[in-house]
């Protein structure tokens, strides 16, 4: 479990987010979701440790992230796996080479352990046969799986997915999600997810947590978020349903 008490953070005189409480269960899709300036992108990288707030303490597990040495937040940044916006995968390397990339940085594995590492996160995510391919050469669906694979090759305790379905169609999507989904129940991992996809939301909103302007706006699930009465919820789900249909 992650938590977040009392976070604060502003940049300059804008406070972006304002005495954010909030807890993110383990062995479930815990989802951040917000308008564009919501502050939602913001406590993420609070919560990773990419940002530091100005008040307030996160917690991974009952460790105060916040409060400890460098050294010991090191240690747990490598329990931490990350999906970025886009994949963000190294253009020049390989396939083979970007899953492998954590485990040579991080690790004392042999060759022959990473690449039996490598090779099974492939195969977790669907990826087979593409050891020695480059980014260039996959479709959209299939940068994103071997990023999950990069994500999870150190075996993370917390998955952090920033927007995992940025730039892709429904049906891959929906794809994504539901291995984003297994793979968190399967090997109990915290994971945050920050979208705008309300698919997304009520596909696999176990633990929803709704920022505007910069506060906690609502917490609930993804049977609970469409019989709310909250207005800014509402026209949150609303805005968002309409930008899906127009697209």
């Amino acid at each position: 479990m992650i938590e977040a008490r009392n976070i604060s953070k502003s940049f300059g005189e804008k406070q972006v987010l304002d005495n954010i409480s909030v807890s993110f269960q383990q062995g479930q899709t815990n989802l951040i979701i917000g308008q564009s300036g919501s502050g939602k992108t913001v406590l993420m990288k609070c919560l990773v440790g990419l940002l530091q707030a100005d008040e307030g303490q996160i917690i991974y597990d009952g460790r105060s992230f916040t409060n400890m040495s460098n050294k010991k937040q090191m240690e747990i940044r490598q329990e931490v796996g990350m999906l970025f916006q886009g994949g963000a995968l190294f253009d020049s390397k390989t396939i083979e080479e970007n899953v492998m990339f954590p485990l040579s940085m991080f690790t004392n594995m042999s060759l022959n352990e990473k690449l039996e590492r490598v090779n099974f996160c492939l195969r977790r995510v669907n990826l087979e046969n593409v050891n020695h391919l480059f980014p260039s050469e996959l479709s959209g669906g299939m940068v994103k799986r071997a990023a999950i694979a990069r994500a999870i090759s150190m075996n993370p305790k917390y998955l952090f997915c920033d927007e995992p379905n940025s730039g892709l169609d429904p049906r891959t999507a929906g794809v994504i999600d539901n291995l984003i989904k297994e793979i968190t129940v399967e090997y109990n991992i915290t994971t945050i997810i920050n979208t705008h996809d309300m698919n997304s939301v009520l596909e696999i909103g176990e633990n929803i947590a709704f920022i505007f302007e910069g506060k906690l706006w609502w917490t609930g699930n993804n049977k609970e978020i469409l019989k709310t009465e909250n207005a800014e919820l509402n026209n949150f789900i609303f805005a968002s349903e309409l930008t899906r249909r127009l697209k």
